[in-house]
Order: structure tokens, then sequence, then C-alpha cells
């Protein structure tokens, strides 16, 4: 068996990734090595590697949160998995699993997590550890390629929908139609509700129209607010975008007891947000942070049965530093880019 393995690795912050042969790693006790099959491209692998947030991954870095792959070798505490079986290995890499976070169903608010791709070496490699507990099973009827995006962009906007408590009927308008909004249109369509869909690029909404949207809306060519709020105003927004102005908007484009939720993550950290109108018109405001295993269950589960379409293009790791560029410039021929590692 060979030692060493393929990985793309940043050593400073904003310099390109650069493909490297290292060492294979060796699990613990309560990990698990993952021969890496696909690793998906979120936009978070790009402000990682860049340092765009107030809290910094280490360098150097491994990204990639959205890996699926085959179970290498259990260490001998791990009793969830087996040798040859299929899993993701997500954002939430690992929890303590008793704080009071962990055991009242938000182990994504743990102080100790662990952040794959962030605060640990991640899936951009041909081969990754994961934590036992943490890694979650991919049904044998979802595609690998498919399974990447799920893991982060599919549990991030499914969170995002249960968090914004969206009802049949409902008016839910999502900004931004990307990797992650292309899949909240379709969640918010599973909960039944009526959805609008907002994004600078005519391109997308014809693909918002495709996946569900009721109504589409350009902020070039459209007064967003005015146009929802004609409708009533929007009884859920989910912000996807990378703009602080999409929040600002998604704000105004409430009913009163409208309810806001913060999904994306602008380098750009602040928007400024009313307190008087807040405060009379009864608005909440939530962040929403990606998703528990028990949620990536489920989005595992909703594509294994149909419900969902994950609009990816496979590229292999060595166009990774071209991939990020595409992304900034959004000149991908789909929402999500995914390597397949299989290929390399």
């Amino acid at each position: 068996m060979c030692n060493t393995m393929q990985a793309a690795i940043v050593h400073s912050f904003g310099e390109k990734l650069s493909l490297e042969e290292i060492d294979r790693p060796t699990p613990e006790p309560n990990q698990v090595s993952i021969q890496i099959e696909t690793a998906g491209l979120c936009h978070t692998d790009i402000h990682a590697v860049h340092g765009d947030w107030p809290a910094k991954p280490k360098m150097p870095l491994i990204p990639g949160h959205e890996g699926v792959g085959l179970v290498a070798e259990t260490g001998k505490d791990v009793k969830e998995v087996k040798e040859g079986d299929r899993v993701a290995l997500p954002w939430l890499a690992y929890a303590c699993g008793a704080c009071e976070h962990c055991v009242s169903g938000y182990e994504t608010l743990c102080h100790q997590q662990e952040n794959a791709g962030y605060s640990v070496d991640g899936s951009y490699a041909e081969y990754a550890l994961g934590y036992g507990k943490y890694v979650t099973k991919v049904p044998d009827a979802v595609d690998p390629i498919d399974a990447a995006p799920l893991t982060c962009a599919g549990v991030t906007t499914y969170k995002a929908v249960k968090e914004s408590k969206a009802r049949p009927s409902e008016l839910v308008v999502v900004f931004g139609i990307g990797g992650l909004g292309h899949l909240a249109i379709q969640y918010a369509r599973i909960a039944g509700a009526t959805v609008a869909a907002v994004d600078l690029v005519d391109k997308k909404l014809d693909l918002a129209r495709e996946l569900g949207a009721n109504y589409t809306f350009n902020p070039k060519n459209d007064d967003v607010v005015e146009e929802l709020q004609k409708m009533g105003g929007a009884h859920a927004a989910i912000s996807t975008a990378v703009s602080p102005k999409a929040f600002e908007q998604a704000y105004q484009s409430l009913r009163r007891g409208g309810r806001l939720v913060f999904v994306g993550l602008p380098a750009d950290n602040h928007i400024q947000l009313p307190i008087f109108e807040t405060v009379l018109q009864g608005i909440t405001i939530k962040g929403s942070i990606v998703g528990t295993r028990r949620d990536l269950e489920e989005v595992f589960q909703l594509h294994a049965d149909g419900y969902t379409n994950v609009l990816r293009e496979t590229r292999t790791l060595d166009t990774v530093n071209e991939s990020f560029d595409d992304v900034l410039h959004s000149r991908m021929e789909q929402p999500r880019i995914v390597f397949d590692m299989r290929n390399n």
C-alpha cells in the first residue's frame, strides 16, 4: 500500500494552491481514513484560502468540506462505519457530543467543534481523515458526484428552509441562485411554499424557473422590494448571496411577522438594519449554519427518493486554481463544481 498521496495545499493566505505529494494521514482510534472519490468546491473554500473571515483557518491547509469516499481504514474505537462504506466528510468534522448545544440538537454550535477544510485538513486530497461518529453514510442510490454538493450546499439550505419555518402556501424568497440557492428553491418547494428567486444573472433566473420558482426578479431591472411588497411581502427570506446589499433587500422584502434567515457569508461582514421597523413589524432574523448529522441523512434520503436535482459539473483536482477563479467570476456551466478524484 502506498504511504503517500496527492493533495491540493495552500501555505499562506491569498496564495494559489499547489498539488503536492505528501504522507497519507493515519487515523487515531476514533477516526477513519477515507479514500476520496469526489470533493465539492464550496465558496467557503475560497474564503478559507483567502483568509476572508474573522475566524482564520489553520495554515498550511488542505481545503474541502464536501468530501465523499470509501472508508479505507478505521481506528480501533470506531463502531459506526466499516471499511468499504461510502461516507461523506462534512463541514462539521467533530463536536464534543456532551455540551449544551450537542445534547439539545445544535451540535453545529459546539464550542469544541472542528471543521473540515478549515480547522483541520479537508477533502482536496486522495485520502482524508474523518471522525467515526461524524461522517455520514451515503445511500447506494445517491451518486457520489451528487453527494458531494449535498454534503454542504444541500444540508446548509435544507437547514435554512427548516429554520425559516416555511409552510405550504407561504411566500418564500431566495436571494442568490448559485450552488446553495438552486437547492434552497427545491427545499422550499418540498415544504410546499410558493417561491420567488432573486439574482443578478438572467441565466440563473431561467434555471430557478426550471427548478420550480414561481417568480423571478433581477435587481438590475426590477425593484425587487417593491415587487415583493406588492405581493404582500415574503413570509420568509433566505439569503445565500455574497453581497450585504442582498441581505438588506431580503429584510425589506418581508411582510409583518416575516422571518429572515442569514446563510451566505460575504467577505464584507456587516449590513445595516433598522431597529424601529424590526420591533414594530415583529421581524425575526435568524442565522443558520449548515446542519446536523440527522439533517444530512434526511438530505441524502430526499435525493435518493428523487425529490432534488443537483446541478454540477465535474473537473479534476489539477484545475483547482482555475476553478476557484471561475467561481469568483461566475464562469461555471453549472451552479456547483465537483472534483472527481477517481479521474485524477
